[in-house]
């Protein structure tokens, strides 16, 4: 083969190959997998819940009289403990009661371990360096899946003087790592499961119909269905029986196309707007300005000549300054706007967020919006 020839083939090899890769990277940026966008049905977590004591705390604790279930919960420890404190009066702050909370993962084993999050119930200052005592772990069904137990890692602290105090964080929140073991399992059969169903995050029958087209063109064959906007139901193909695990792990990784309603969402009390990239505007014009009117009194002291007959008089000087918006000026926003065109124009005419929540507000009232407003 020619040099010249030979140099012709590896540059058009080249150029095909940058090209394959354009090609493959352009729609991937717009597609995301299905794990990000939807889970298992069954496949969950469990919140899980109790109440315990934290112990060892350097007076920080709770206050017994004021925090009565604290010292019933002192006192029928003790007893369990073999240590009759019934009926005497105990004076101590460096127990807080608490409560104990933990999230048990899906598949979690017996003997496994969990982190949990303490939080303090009465008037503890500070849980900093206390110790959770034994505390059973409960679901909804009221049975005891996990056991907590370990010292606290408190992030913040309070430290005070006569006249000042100083609080970094939240001193009455801990947490320990690692710190229940799991003693019961939620019983989930994946293999013995005859369909499996996808639950979409963000419901919606685009993306669901698109997704079940996905996983048939995946698969090559037409089972996988979308019942509604949030679920895609697929039965088990015969190739995966006793192997779900495998066929959600392919399953996962498999890249949709979601598609977004157009939607508008507003955060009054925060000034906060989100527009949504569907976002369209039929044509409309907008004008935005206030009457500001700002009074402003600087009053001058006036005093006589030296060795003159007078009054030293104060004289009143007012200054009225009136802003009608007149400079604002009228814009036209043509039909088929987009969120980029919306977001310049606005902000060519000076306004800021709260402003342009109003405006949003009375384009909707026109009937020029085609967008959902949601206001929180």
């Amino acid at each position: 083969m020619p040099p010249v020839f030979r140099h012709c083939c590896r540059s058009l090899l080249f150029a095909l190959a940058v090209l394959g890769l354009v090609l493959a990277a352009g729609p991937a940026t717009a597609t995301v997998r299905i794990k990000d966008i939807a889970s298992f049905e069954g496949v969950r977590e469990n919140m899980l819940v109790g109440y315990g004591l934290v112990v060892g705390l350097n007076g920080t604790g709770d206050s017994l009289r004021n925090a009565n279930f604290t010292q019933e919960s002192l006192v029928a420890m003790l007893e369990r403990l073999g240590v009759s404190t019934r009926g005497r009066n105990l004076n101590t702050r460096n127990v807080a009661a608490v409560m104990v909370t933990a999230t048990l993962p899906p598949f979690a084993r017996q003997g496994g371990r969990i982190d949990i999050a303490v939080s303090a119930m009465g008037d503890a200052k500070s849980l900093a360096g206390g110790t959770l005592l034994v505390t059973p772990l409960v679901g909804a069904d009221g049975e005891v899946y996990a056991v907590a137990q370990g010292a606290l890692a408190a992030s913040g602290f309070q430290a005070e003087g006569a006249a000042e105090r100083v609080t970094r964080g939240v001193p009455t929140t801990a947490r320990i790592p690692n710190g229940a073991i799991v003693e019961r399992e939620v019983e989930f059969a994946l293999d013995d499961l005859a369909h499996v169903h996808l639950s979409l995050r963000n419901p919606d029958f685009t993306t669901a119909d698109r997704m079940a087209a996905v996983i048939n063109g995946y698969l090559r064959d037409g089972v996988a269905q979308a019942i509604d906007p949030a679920t895609v139901r697929l039965p088990v193909p015969r190739s995966y029986a006793g192997r779900i695990a495998a066929l959600l792990t392919e399953i996962e990784q498999l890249r949709v196309r979601p598609d977004n309603p157009a939607k508008i969402v507003i955060d009054e009390s925060a000034g906060i707007i989100v527009i949504g990239e569907n976002v369209r505007i039929d044509r409309v014009a907008v004008a935005q300005g206030n009457l500001t009117v700002r009074i402003t009194e600087t009053p001058e002291v006036v005093q006589p000549e030296p060795f003159a007959q007078g009054e030293t008089v104060e004289v009143p000087r007012t200054e009225i300054e009136i802003d009608d918006g007149a400079d604002r000026k009228l814009a036209v926003l043509d039909t088929g706007v987009t969120l980029d065109d919306l977001v310049a124009g606005l902000n060519a005419l000076g306004v800021g967020p709260r402003d342009m929540i109003s405006i949003i507000q009375a384009i909707k009232a026109a009937g020029a919006l085609q967008a959902e407003i949601e206001v929180r």
